[in-house]
């Protein structure tokens, strides 16, 4: 597994600005529930995932905000390692049991990826947006719509 680091701090930036937000805190009153003295600016940079946040400060800023670190790591790495952009994670078991019209090709893709399944039974399958865009082609909709639906039928 890759980690692209990169990524990886510009999603948990986005994780630290949403827990934030959270709260309804300004940078300026995080930093006062803060034990050590931060710039707004040295705030502003963790967020925007442009500085790296050591482990040290990274457990401060979740202390502050009532967050367990461990949690809030756990949000980040499902949204850089399960949930990355242009990927969809879905539950063939889900698709099978869907019943709009327009999936049908997709319902017996699964089925038949179900049922040939060589680790008994592994129901969840991540499609890439090449594979999105040829199911959506054989499904008669736009990719667009496809990762809709597939989103809702697959909720995290």
């Amino acid at each position: 597994m890759l980690i692209d680091a990169e990524s990886y701090q510009r999603i948990l930036g986005d994780e630290l600005r949403k827990l934030r937000r959270k709260r309804g805190w300004t940078r300026k009153e995080l930093n006062q529930h803060l034990q050590s003295e931060i710039s707004l600016q040295t705030l502003a940079t963790y967020e925007l995932g442009t500085r790296h946040c050591s482990v040290v400060r990274l457990v401060e800023l979740c202390v502050a905000m009532d967050e367990l670190p461990q949690d809030l790591l756990a949000k980040v790495h499902r949204r850089v390692f399960v949930d990355e952009p242009g990927r969809v994670r879905i539950d063939l078991r889900l698709v099978i049991k869907d019943e709009q019209q327009e999936l049908l090709p997709l319902r017996r893709w699964a089925d038949d990826r179900l049922k040939r399944s060589s680790d008994n039974g592994s129901a969840e399958v991540h499609l890439d947006f090449a594979a999105l865009e040829r199911m959506a082609e054989l499904c008669g909709i736009p990719t667009v719509d496809l990762i809709g639906r597939l989103r809702r039928l697959n909720p995290s």
